[in-house]
């Protein structure tokens, strides 16, 4: 085989792997590589006799699912989400210490209804930007409100 026909047999080959390459490139970096959309948000929040112990505090706007177990010791629990830009032990109440969840500067968002010590629960919301804050608004027989008591906590949605 001559010198010429060598070359050019070289150069061709090169000029393919070259062109193979580019295409696998384009096809690794192309639309196929879009990213999925996104999931809600998961919060896991820990409510105790008298705390509720958020695992992050500041979420963005969109769907945004809330976990939720009591540790106890002794009471029953549950988790209330209400936008407001009123001060963590500022929300208006009754009597009884519980929260006029209807109250003027409150917007009432959702709950997890009471539930026994170690158990859970779960709720997802599509929260917009704001002020929230999380918390227990039940009164046991003993006549504590749980709110009054400490449970709640800020949460902040950008």
């Amino acid at each position: 085989m001559s010198d010429e026909m060598q070359l050019r047999r070289s150069t061709g080959a090169r000029l393919l792997a070259i062109a193979l390459l580019a295409a696998f490139a384009a096809a690794c970096s192309g639309p196929a590589a879009t990213a999925a959309p996104a999931g809600p948000t998961v919060v896991n929040v820990t409510l105790g006799e008298w705390s509720v112990a958020p695992s992050v505090t500041t979420a963005k706007a969109g769907k945004v699912t809330f976990n939720a177990s009591n540790a106890g010791p002794a009471d029953a629990h549950e988790l209330v989400i209400v936008k407001t830009d009123l001060g963590l032990l500022d929300l208006p109440t009754g009597a009884d210490g519980k929260v006029d969840e209807e109250g003027a500067g409150l917007d009432m968002i959702g709950e997890i209804e009471e539930f026994a010590v170690g158990a859970t629960g779960t709720v997802t919301f599509d929260l917009a930007a704001g002020n929230y804050l999380l918390i227990c608004n039940i009164v046991d027989a003993e006549g504590d409100a749980h709110y009054g008591k400490g449970m709640s906590a800020k949460f902040t949605v950008n």
